[in-house]
């Protein structure tokens, strides 16, 4: 069957998307403006996939699997076995985010939209600015989730089951904590879009896995409770205690709720869509209110911006809400190139674009001397190094960072290599705190100072040396 024009369009529109992602999340990265969290975590846990060993991050501590129990990770370890490089995710990354494109134009036709009007949908998707700055900071597994929401909504509308079962497992193992997204979809579907089967998988899977993740899975690889519920502290000390304040003293949380800091989130949520929210036609946000609360709630500001990762469960079906308004002849703006304008407009405004001829030019004049330095590490040995640098040095089972945030004390004796940039170092970036590090290594008996230029030093174990 042949294309039209406009499926070609969106066809290209993914393909350029996805290569532009791409290359910004790859050059960001080539500066050393990435980190340990994320992208160093998930590099050595799919390196060490790959390679057949237990994937525990020395970072964290403790195996993959304690970490938000993501084991659809485990499947990139195949392409690392083609070449172990961090850009293997960095391209899955890109390619994920950008083809939500393709399910929102489907779902837009299934609506009854006009091919020209589908379209444009796919663009408004494409210039969302949470797709950009979330492709750029860093590498997180839930955004391999964001085009299957669509994609399990449409094949729910579709009466495509068991794709849609296939598709609610694979979500549930990008991220524990989309087990509650998807459980409040199957709420959805089962109640406002009457898809009784998928209704029921969903809110039953979506439950179950939260549970079987954050009860068993998650304290069984880490030996302890979930990461995140530091994040709410005020609300109880486990996930179990902060379900139960949620629901027995809910004055803790209105405080939040209605709160000028909320009101700004929500503000930049709906910005770019604004013109297609109606009222009447907000039943698919019942499926985002789990993240929307999440996010909320949360003592970590990073998770009420367009920047983080924290958003991206709530895009799927803020475009749903806006495909709903356009299929009903409702929404603000109707015209294709107003709405597209709004769209860049938007994306003008509060996408990150900035970033790359401002903070991540910060270390460029000793980038040379860095890529240097981590060429002379040669063998798979021990190595310390900065938060920055590290996420390069990662295909090897021991290696930790350090700077004046953490709470890590290094024991120099259990490293081969110490590489540290004192121009340039992360935490606050304060010099002294790097250039006392390197004091200290000068005065070691058995680090051997091996390289130096520009402020960076890479040393070496003696033993090593010889």
């Amino acid at each position: 069957m042949k294309k039209s024009v406009f499926q070609l369009g969106v066809g290209w529109g993914i393909a350029i998307s996805a290569l532009i992602l791409f290359a910004c999340s790859s050059l960001r990265h080539s500066v050393f403006q990435s980190g340990v969290f994320d992208i160093g975590i998930y590099d050595q846990v799919v390196y060490l996939i790959s390679q057949g060993q237990p994937p525990i991050s020395s970072f964290l501590g403790f195996h993959h699997m304690g970490n938000h129990a993501a084991w659809a990770v485990y499947p990139l370890g195949l392409l690392y076995k083609i070449y172990p490089s961090p850009y293997w995710l960095l391209a899955v990354q890109a390619v994920a985010l950008a083809l939500g494109a393709l399910p929102t134009y489907y779902l837009s036709l299934q609506a009854g939209l006009k091919e020209t009007q589908a379209a444009t949908m796919a663009a408004v998707y494409l210039l969302y600015p949470l797709i950009f700055n979330a492709n750029i900071f860093e590498f997180h597994p839930e955004v391999m989730a964001v085009p299957v929401f669509l994609g399990v909504v449409l094949a729910a509308r579709l009466g495509q089951v068991g794709w849609f079962c296939i598709g609610i497992i694979f979500i549930l193992g990008c991220k524990a904590v989309l087990s509650l997204t998807v459980a409040a979809m199957g709420f959805w579907l089962l109640v406002f879009e009457k898809r009784r089967v998928c209704g029921v998988f969903a809110l039953i899977a979506g439950c179950a896995w939260f549970l079987i993740a954050s009860q068993v899975i998650i304290p069984l690889f880490s030996n302890d409770e979930v990461a995140a519920v530091e994040r709410y502290s005020y609300l109880g000390n486990s996930v179990l205690d902060i379900a139960r304040n949620l629901i027995l003293q809910p004055g803790l949380i209105l405080g939040r709720i209605f709160s000028l800091d909320t009101l700004e989130y929500l503000a930049l949520l709906v910005a770019p869509l604004i013109w297609g929210l109606v009222p009447r036609h907000l039943t698919p946000l019942v499926s985002a209110i789990p993240a929307l609360l999440l996010n909320i709630l949360s003592d970590k500001q990073a998770q009420r911006d367009l920047i983080h990762q924290y958003s991206l469960p709530i895009l799927p079906f803020l475009i749903l809400a806006v495909i709903a308004s356009l299929a009903a002849g409702r929404g603000w703006l109707r015209s294709r190139r107003v709405i597209i304008l709004w769209a860049l407009l938007a994306f003008i405004v509060l996408g990150k674009y900035g970033y790359f001829w401002s903070r991540y030019l910060r270390s460029i004049d000793n980038l040379q001397a860095t890529r240097e330095a981590i060429a002379q590490i040669q063998t798979k040995g021990a190595v310390l190094s900065t938060h920055s640098i590290s996420p390069h040095l990662t295909h090897r089972q021991q290696i930790q960072f350090v700077d004046d945030l953490s709470n890590f004390t290094p024991d120099f004796a259990q490293f081969e290599y110490i590489l540290l940039n004192v121009r340039h170092p992360d935490g606050t970036h304060n010099p002294k705190f790097a250039s006392n590090l390197v004091n200290k290594l000068k005065n070691t008996e058995f680090m051997r100072l091996s390289y130096q230029r520009d402020d960076v030093y890479l040393f070496v174990k003696k033993s090593s040396a010889n």
